[in-house]
């Protein structure tokens, strides 16, 4: 895989004969073993996962707060009461369109961080940098940073005993204090308490040679490597949007169920907005399928013969023990709870129900 870009835990996952796949044009595990053990061990305990392909980059300078109240569709300004505060936000096109989704840790009112996807890093990059000409500000990428995730139920406790067991009170008494959904520097290291599984956790941005360590002591503390596989499975159970599949630039945060994200009620004129008072085009459901077998993207859902969407993002649960689905489908089929829709499965039509999600 020497064409493939390397995150710098890779030789970890070669020494754990972590499954390697092509992801976006990065070399990330998929899984180390057992897909559902990996899962099963963030829902009941803990887990940690490489997500160094992500991009960071560091947002400062005085006009930070006003060029990211033009470029993002949610309000920064509502994080702006305590440091480290996150927000998670969609960036949109001049059509309402999603471009990407995001989390930006406000640090000062001149400095915000921010967390962006690996596989949107090119056109991201050049949208802000194209709309930062108009405000006096700096856009910095981060390379050379790497991500780690830990998360479950236990996430916090195990990364603190083991920093207190390697003798890093501090950091672990800061990692301690913070409230979800917020982040922080110790050090040189960043870690917010956020995460994309549905449960609590943490993620680290840290120097290359420090997420080496970590890794490892994390490693020898019991917390479950886990690949792209779980991190899917995860994702999905939480109701969590994966761009590309549930998000994309045809389609406007409205479309794709994440109406919370939008900051409409306010005298900011961010990109996009104009677009968003169109009529509701579409609407997002979760789904249960009732027979044997796997709901995935691009399937089409049907009432009767009549198409009314397809299927965004779809798998087997572990957790549930059932196949899950997010779908989008045209307004106008206006389902409810409980109703029960056809699914296109290899030429079979198998029975799914609307459910609420997160599904867990």
């Amino acid at each position: 895989m020497s064409e493939l870009n390397k995150t710098p835990l890779y030789q970890q996952h070669q020494d754990l004969n972590a499954k390697i796949v092509d992801f976006g044009g990065w070399a990330l595990p998929v899984n180390y073993g057992s897909q559902v053990e990996e899962h099963h061990a963030v829902r009941k305990d803990c887990g940690m996962f490489d997500v160094s392909h992500m991009t960071v980059s560091d947002v400062t300078g005085q006009d930070t707060l006003p060029f990211l109240e033009k470029i993002l569709a949610n309000d920064i300004q509502k994080v702006t009461s305590k440091p480290g505060k996150a927000l998670y936000s969609c960036m949109l096109n001049d059509n309402g369109g999603v471009i990407d989704d995001l989390i930006a840790y406000y640090l000062t009112p001149q400095h915000v961080r921010l967390v962006t996807n690996a596989s949107t890093n090119e056109k991201d990059m050049a949208w802000l940098h194209k709309h930062a000409a108009a405000f006096s500000v700096e856009i910095t990428e981060k390379p050379e940073l790497a991500l780690i995730a830990v998360q479950g139920p236990n996430a916090i406790k195990t990364t603190c005993e083991m920093l207190e067991n390697s003798g890093d009170n501090d950091f672990a008494n800061n990692i301690g204090q913070l409230k979800r959904f917020q982040g922080g520097f110790h050090e040189q290291h960043f870690v917010g308490r956020t995460g994309y599984t549905g449960e609590d956790g943490l993620e680290f941005i840290v120097q290359a040679d420090y997420a080496n360590q970590l890794w490892q002591a994390l490693l020898k503390a019991g917390v479950q490597p886990c690949g792209l596989g779980a991190r899917d499975t995860l994702r999905l159970e939480a109701g969590m949007a994966l761009y590309g599949n549930d998000l994309d630039e045809d389609h406007t945060p409205v479309d794709s169920g994440l109406q919370w994200t939008l900051s409409m009620h306010d005298d900011r004129d961010f990109i996009g907005k104009s677009k968003l008072a169109d009529t509701e085009r579409f609407a997002m459901i979760g789904l249960i399928l009732e027979d044997r077998g796997v709901l995935r993207s691009h399937q089409e859902i049907f009432i009767d013969e009549q198409k009314i969407g397809e299927i965004t993002s779809g798998t087997f649960s572990p957790t549930l023990e059932k196949s899950i689905a997010l779908a989008r489908i045209d307004a106008s089929a206006k389902l409810t709870l409980g109703d029960a829709v056809s699914i296109a499965i290899r030429n079979k039509r198998l029975t799914a129900r609307v459910a609420n999600y997160p599904f867990i």
